[in-house]
């Protein structure tokens, strides 16, 4: 069951004018009971008009019941994950623009204006909250390798993609109805912020950074991402992603790698048949071959799913089209 407001009257106004909706905070929610109520008082203070949804993913602390008990609306998922808990509000919730935010009270309810601002007069489809920027989240987070691990993403995404985001991890962003509706969401967990960056990249929606003030976790808080695991699993959502969007540089990289070491195990036997008119070493003759020919096929593959790539994408930007038809500019 779909919920959806009326959207409100508007009367004359400029196209430079913020344009006027209904706004959904998204809040995914495992086991954080300790802030969970703050949250929403919080959200619900700054954006009076907004409605809050708190998803309960298999919490069993009861966040859930103290998430109604302070007027957020709360619905369950039971796949777990991050990832699973994004894909089923976008399918549920209908709003003119969404800000979604992590339960655990480490980002400024008091900074949602600002992030929904952009959107409101159409300067941006997708916004990010950036904690890096002013070095709060550094002064913040002790955790080990946290701040290494974003910066390896951001550096692999602008080196793929050329965009260069000042936060790729953050857990604080907002998006208005056309981007919620049309974005495929295809991780389970902690890879969602990771796929909604390159996505926005990708498909080329007006992206926006609004720097925000972190705080860490409140004691008795505890966080759920796994460094090392978690990280892994951004890093393959990556490599996933780039073959998935562009497959022709991808199998490129592929092709070059196997010809160069074709070429390594080529020349000598090239070599010393252009000096003997022998070929004594007929394995590595037909190893160079093998490579030589594995690069020629793996560069044939990255042409053929290009193709397919872009029609692909001729279709996205069809139902993107329908969508704002939908969903967009009233």
């Amino acid at each position: 069951m779909q919920e959806k407001k009326d959207a409100p009257a508007e009367g004359p106004r400029t196209e430079s004018d913020p344009r006027p909706g209904s706004v959904a905070v998204l809040i995914p929610c495992y086991n954080e009971a300790v802030t969970i109520g703050k949250v929403v008082d919080d959200f619900r203070r700054v954006l009076p008009e907004a409605t809050v949804y708190v998803y309960d993913n298999n919490s069993s602390d009861g966040t859930g019941e103290i998430a109604r008990g302070h007027g957020a609306v709360v619905r369950s998922e039971r796949r777990q994950g991050k990832g699973n808990v994004v894909r089923q509000m976008m399918r549920d919730i209908d709003a003119d623009y969404y800000l979604m935010v992590d339960g655990d009270d480490t980002y400024p309810a008091e900074a949602a204006p600002e992030l929904l601002a952009p959107l409101m007069s159409d300067e941006a489809d997708m916004v990010v909250g950036d904690r890096l920027s002013n070095g709060t989240y550094g002064q913040e987070n002790d955790r080990a390798f946290h701040g290494f691990g974003n910066d390896l993403v951001r550096a692999l995404i602008k080196w793929i993609y050329g965009f260069e985001f000042s936060d790729v991890m953050t857990g604080y962003r907002a998006y208005n109805a056309v981007f919620a509706k049309t974005m495929p969401v295809l991780s389970p967990g902690f890879e969602i912020e990771t796929e909604l960056s390159i996505h926005a990249v990708d498909k080329r929606w007006r992206i926006a950074e609004v720097p925000i003030d972190y705080r860490d976790r409140p004691e008795g808080s505890e966080s759920k991402l796994d460094t090392f695991s978690d990280g892994v699993k951004v890093l393959l959502m990556i490599l996933s992603l780039f073959k998935d969007y562009r497959p022709l540089a991808l199998f490129s990289w592929v092709a070059l790698l196997f010809c160069v070491l074709g070429l390594v195990a080529g020349v000598p036997v090239v070599w010393e048949f252009a000096q003997t008119g022998l070929v004594p070493k007929l394995p590595s003759a037909l190893l160079a071959v093998a490579l030589e020919f594995i690069g020629l096929l793996s560069f044939s593959c990255g042409l053929i799913l290009d193709t397919v790539v872009k029609g692909t994408r001729k279709q996205y930007e069809l139902q993107v089209t329908e969508a704002y038809r939908e969903h967009g500019r009233r």
